[in-house]
């Protein structure tokens, strides 16, 4: 049991007054002093306060006025309290909750419309969502705003259906995007509304069943013979062999750019004389400890055991397909490559690109996260699943899985070799 006293503390002849916050907790008592805002005069605070006979009309409505804002005050006090573990309150608690009194915290109103709710989703989950996927967001909500634009109406989360479904679907074909580039966002479209609902905002009773299919993409991999090509490729170039040596470490450690390219010789740890490269992945936050395999102790090695140079993802990304191109991985193959859909002779804006399906010579549809693939593919069936995902940092074995991409043929002839 709480209870709120108000005292005159001031040597001033009108002050704000003072409150006492009294309480028994764990079989000790508690005694913790604030300041109002209220101003009263010592004589009226002494002298007429509590007197209730022979005082004018004047004095008796001050001590309505008074007692009011007293009583308002002291329930703002005793409910917060009653909501808050008492081990909690302290003078900052007190004084917190003395403002909130005062300035009390505007009640956020939460939008219902998914332009504006994208902005307060992402806002809402600023300490929890990785800055990937705040661009990612973010290029969701320019699309959003261009297909807002062309309907003519603001797109209200309580009208996702199957007709929204429908427009977003002919506007992304307009717009030459790819199934799997709708597939992904719609599902975040549909992520971002189920949050809506469930902070009260209302959904459309088809929200839950629409969705939208992916499509099959043919993800390509280095095989170990094309891995041995790259190695042996004479490059006369500096930043390409530095942009090689990330490629192999790539391709035989299984990690994404933004792990690899932050690798430093101080990660290496020595345990029972095996090598383990230890450090934190960026996007999932797992601790990693890896084995530093053979083909990247001889690229340390070369390197009088530093890493190769640090650099951008996009330079990354154009490098090795040089790299590849010099190797000789000229085999035709079906992917997709992203490329401008800009009328020719007009300067390409960051929306005029799409990624195209069709046949490339190999070496074209390098990008960064061929390491991964190929690591994971050319392992596959080699080394025990568990110690791939164990390297990896994939959460189950059904999301590593979604990396291996031999053929049904090739992988009938892997599982030959255990039944011979």
């Amino acid at each position: 049991m709480a209870t709120v006293n108000f005292l005159y503390r001031s040597t001033r002849e009108k002050a704000p007054l003072n409150l006492r916050l009294l309480f028994r907790h764990n079989n000790k008592d508690f005694a913790i002093g604030g300041k109002t805002k209220l101003e009263v005069s010592r004589d009226y605070w002494e002298n007429l306060h509590t007197k209730t006979r022979k005082i004018d009309v004047e004095v008796k409505n001050q001590q309505k006025e008074v007692n009011k804002k007293l009583g308002e005050i002291e329930s703002h006090i005793l409910k917060t309290f009653n909501t808050t573990a008492p081990g909690k309150v302290d003078k900052d608690w007190l004084k917190t909750t003395i403002e909130n009194y005062y300035n009390p915290p505007q009640e956020t109103k939460i939008p219902t419309d998914l332009i504006s709710y994208i902005d307060f989703y992402l806002d809402y989950r600023k300490n929890e969502i990785t800055e990937a996927n705040r661009k990612k967001v973010k290029v969701t909500k320019n699309k959003m705003l261009r297909l807002q634009k062309e309907l003519g109406k603001p797109i209200l989360i309580s009208e996702i259906n199957e007709a929204f479904k429908q427009a977003y679907v002919n506007f992304s074909n307009k717009n030459s995007y790819s199934q799997n580039t709708q597939h992904r966002e719609f599902v975040l479209i549909k992520t971002i509304c189920f949050h809506a609902r469930y902070l009260g905002v209302k959904t459309h009773h088809q929200l839950d069943g629409i969705t939208l299919q992916r499509e099959e993409a043919n993800h390509i991999y280095l095989t170990f013979d094309e891995l041995e090509k790259i190695k042996k490729a004479d490059l006369k170039k500096d930043y390409l062999d530095n942009a090689r040596d990330w490629l192999l470490i790539s391709c035989y450690t299984g990690q994404r750019v933004s792990d690899f390219m932050r690798f430093k010789p101080e990660m290496i740890r020595t345990e029972n004389g095996k090598p383990l490269l230890e450090f934190r992945q960026k996007k999932t936050k797992k601790e990693m400890s890896i084995p530093v395999v053979k083909e990247v102790r001889e690229i340390l090695a070369k390197r009088n055991g530093n890493f190769p140079r640090p650099i951008s993802d996009q330079r990354y990304n154009d490098y090795i397909k040089e790299v590849c191109e010099e190797a000789k991985l000229k085999d035709e193959v079906k992917g997709k490559r992203r490329i401008s859909i800009a009328p020719k002779d007009v300067k390409p804006t960051k929306n005029d690109y799409r990624d195209i399906e069709d046949t490339f010579e190999k070496w074209e549809l390098v990008t960064s996260h061929i390491g991964r693939r190929s690591f994971a593919t050319n392992y596959y069936g080699k080394v025990p699943t568990t110690y791939l995902i164990n390297i990896t940092g994939h959460g189950s074995e059904k999301m590593f899985l979604n990396y291996i991409k031999k053929s049904n043929k090739d992988l009938a002839l892997d599982a030959f070799n255990y039944f011979e």
